[in-house]
């Protein structure tokens, strides 16, 4: 195989229609250097001609790419792995590929020289968005064009106010030749599988090209020869012993196994794949939504993926991996990759086997209405979910296949009976071939769906912001009887100031570069900074516009805890033991542009105060409160690791966040994947208002602390607090000790203590990622924090920074002498 990404490539961008054929090329005279794989808007801006901030269309015009290449002369394989989007492919100028479809692979039989010339022409998309189609019965508003429902490519770059205009056009995955006399795997199908009994199987089919060897497929130490099948083919099924079965990382071991297959002198690799089962759980009343992987039920939590790289549309591990690290140091076990994303590479299900993080993989369809009585669109469909779920064969990590995002939403709520928004695309066409190719992922036919209509967040899967965009109080998290929300609690999440103050250094709100980065729907009178700006008030009883007036700094402040906290609460209700809730992804892991959008993660890569809320919400070992009114405040011990884990419950109710009122505690025993609710009382041993739900008198206490300590060495495994009367406002001047010392390579341990309580402590420290922050903060404990080297931001060879408090009335700086 010859990768063809390592051959200098050149573009040119020209007028639609301006060449009809490559024999007239090489004319033009704006030409630049191109990357393979890559984009036209990634090629231009690294050239300096293409401005990511204010992205000019790219669907009106026509590029070529053309590349020069050696090879020995005879027949090869011409192999692409994604052309975005109208493409004609030219081998020294005869037409050997046309393809229209975005997500669509090609191997291709050509005959090359000793020198050759590859010529890729990306004709304009505008035309064929334009083009008329079949009538829809609706006419969503998500995106600029009703003509993508009728084109195979990304709505990524067509949704203004979620993501910049940047048009994906170019060669964005791989191009290779490989020789067609070389022995391969011209094709294969890979499941691995794992028994109620615990005895795994693993049934792998391949066609072998150019040897008569007979395979021997090898994986976890044993080996069986295939055997030739009728249609040509070979297959076998190994059944290994005493393999550790792949869990999700919060639940277990992500356990993996080479797969290899040898043919006579050849050995292929197969990739890794691990053991486990997967079932989907309906609930006793057939209703609800879940995941069982191998018999445990698993609370999925995590967020919806959007895009490593908009520019580029990168799909190497090297991009990945920070991205997915990150969302397993978060304790996310799930990330949806929706319909109006982009199918990723192997390289991203590999990581997510490796990391032990599930993927909801959405068919890349959303809100349309598509044309699925035309034949040529259907078949078209077909080839593109084989060549994509072939790309993730054998991977573990793939947990749902959906077919698509808010298509019966959006039917439903055009008033449309349920007859005209279920079809056979999501009903027949898509679930067919996912049982055929992978009869071991659970398919849901829509997200969301289920219920008396399909977004009711009671049944099935939901989209949930009733707490969010619908500005409904907290207790609706509750109320709403939430059983799976594929995507929810969407907020416009301010970065870290060190973001701001690199990529957008302008006061919040109403600076007209600030607000082009708040996410907002299409047509909408309101923004998500203005559902932001709802709970600042709900939460802490202050008005978000005269606060931004007057003291945008601190309007900064507060805006970066509230999300965090309406998070964290939101996620206490879902996961105490009593929750009909299975999961909950959050809308969305990160930002395709600097500024204050959905993302948890920001667009220069840095976490958001909201990722380090729901790092605490997600821990597997957890501790939660929910406010229960006059039944008093209930305790939620959660355990979701494999072990048995022995536990010492501690509370505290405060007074002006020092001087404790009440204190119990109690030494419990959490089983593996388990968890309990108690009553404060059980702890205290006698009545004591914790809500302040009967008000026999002025309020004692401003903050109640619950910790979950290891009963052998005190240390704190989480906690958590409850503000009986709001977060308040008071602010103090009792600075806190804080001590800096080394702690291995590229790290520092921060240890900080308050004599008082101190409310969402948020660190800044240059160069250097907190372990934790903007976490709540008891008093006479000591904190350690653990500051590690950042891979973003300039270098810091000894970690200085400040020590903020929204209750505290001063920062407090730090270094190392």
């Amino acid at each position: 195989m010859i990768d063809l990404s390592g051959i200098n490539w050149t573009l040119s961008v020209t007028e639609a229609g301006a060449f009809g054929s490559p024999l007239v090329t090489g004319h033009q005279w704006d030409i630049v250097p191109a990357s393979v794989p890559g984009t036209v808007a990634g090629a231009l801006a690294a050239a300096g001609r293409y401005d990511p901030d204010a992205p000019a269309p790219l669907h009106d015009r026509d590029v070529w790419y053309e590349g020069r290449f050696d090879a020995e002369p005879g027949p090869y394989h011409l192999c692409f792995d994604g052309l975005a989007t109208i493409a004609e492919v030219y081998l020294n100028d005869a037409l050997v590929l046309e393809s229209g479809n975005m997500f669509r692979s090609h191997d291709v039989a050509v005959e090359l020289q000793g020198s050759n010339v590859l010529k890729i022409c990306f004709r304009a998309l505008e035309p064929h968005l334009a083009a008329k189609g079949p009538r829809a019965r609706w006419k969503p508003q998500l995106a600029t064009s009703q003509g993508l429902r009728l084109v195979r490519t990304t709505l990524l770059g067509h949704m203004p106010g979620w993501c910049p205009e940047i048009h994906a056009v170019g060669p964005y995955r791989a191009v290779r030749i490989e020789p067609a006399g070389a022995v391969r795997i011209a094709g294969r199908h890979v499941l691995a599988d794992l028994a109620p009994d615990g005895s795994a199987s693993l049934t792998v089919s391949l066609r072998l090209e150019n040897t008569d060897a007979v395979p021997v497929l090898s994986c976890a130490g044993a080996s069986v020869e295939m055997s030739p099948q009728e249609d040509g083919s070979f297959a076998a099924t190994l059944r290994p012993d005493n393999v550790t079965p792949w869990m999700p990382h919060t639940h277990g071991t992500p356990a993996l196994y080479e797969i290899s297959v040898r043919a006579g002198e050849e050995t292929f690799s197969l990739g890794r794949t691990g053991f486990r089962r997967l079932e989907a759980d309906h609930g006793d009343d057939g209703k609800g939504f879940g995941l069982e992987v191998n018999g445990v039920a698993v609370f999925c939590r995590g967020a919806v993926w959007t895009n490593a790289d908009l520019l580029t549309l990168s799909g190497d591990a090297d991009t990945y991996r920070p991205l997915l690290e990150a969302a397993r140091d978060a304790g996310m076990n799930m990330l949806r990759i929706g319909g109006t994303m982009l199918y990723e590479t192997r390289a991203f299900f590999e990581l997510c086997d490796e990391l032990g993080i599930l993927v909801w993989q959405d068919f890349q369809f959303a809100n349309y209405d598509y044309p699925v009585k035309d034949e040529a669109f259907v078949a078209e469909v077909r080839a593109e979910v084989r060549d994509q779920l072939s790309v993730s064969m054998g991977c573990p990590s793939l947990a749902v296949l959906c077919g698509g995002s808010e298509i019966y939403q959006q039917g439903a709520m055009m008033g449309l009976p349920e007859a005209r928004w279920k079809g056979p695309l999501c009903e027949e066409i898509l679930p067919d071939l996912a049982s055929i190719l992978r009869v071991d992922v659970p398919y849901a036919p829509n997200s969301p769906c289920g219920g008396v209509l399909p977004f009711s967040p009671n049944e099935g899967i939901a989209h949930y912001y009733g707490v969010g965009a619908y500005l409904r109080p907290l207790e609706d998290a509750r109320r709403a009887e939430v059983r799976f929300a594929g995507e929810c609690l969407a907020f416009s999440n301010i970065p870290d100031q060190q973001s701001l103050d690199e990529g957008l250094p302008v006061k919040p709100a109403h600076d007209p570069h600030w607000k082009a980065r708040v996410p907002r729907d299409r047509g909408a009178g309101w923004d998500f900074e203005d559902v932001r700006d709802h709970y600042l008030n709900a939460l802490y009883g202050i008005d978000p516009a005269t606060l931004r007036y007057g003291d945008p700094d601190r309007y900064l402040e507060l805006g970066r805890a509230v999300t965090g906290e309406v998070m964290e609460r939101t996620f206490a209700e879902w996961r105490r033991p009593g929750s009909p809730c299975r999961g909950a992804l959050v809308w969305t892991f990160s930002d395709l542009a600097l500024g204050a959008g959905w993302g948890l993660i920001d667009a220069a890569g840095r976490p958001k105060p909201a990722w380090y809320a729901l790092k605490r919400a997600f821990r597997p070992l957890q501790v939660a409160l929910t406010d229960e009114g006059t039944n008093g405040l209930a305790i939620h011990a959660v355990n979701d690791r494999p072990e048995e884990k022995a536990v010492t419950l501690t509370l505290a109710c405060l007074k002006d966040g020092q001087v404790p009122v009440v204190s119990g505690a109690k030494d419990l025993v959490l089983a593996p994947h388990s968890g309990q609710t108690f009553n404060a009382v059980e702890l205290i041993g006698a009545f004591f208002d914790v809500t302040y739900a009967y008000r026999f008198g002025p309020l004692s206490h401003d903050v109640t602390i619950v910790r979950l300590l290891d009963p052998e060495t005190g240390a704190v495994l989480a906690d958590a607090c409850h503000f009986p009367e709001g977060h308040g406002q008071n602010r103090h001047f009792d600075a806190p000790e804080i001590e800096l010392l080394p702690g291995g390579e590229d790290s520092w341990w921060l240890t900080i203590e308050a004599a008082r309580f101190l409310q969402s402590v948020s660190l800044r420290v240059p160069g250097y990622v907190p372990e934790d922050n903007w976490f709540h903060l008891a008093p006479g404990v000591a904190r350690r924090v653990l500051l590690t080297k950042g891979r973003t931001g300039p270098e810091a060879p000894k970690p200085a920074g400040v020590l903020k408090a929204i209750n505290l009335g001063r920062q407090i700086g730090f270094k190392h002498d």
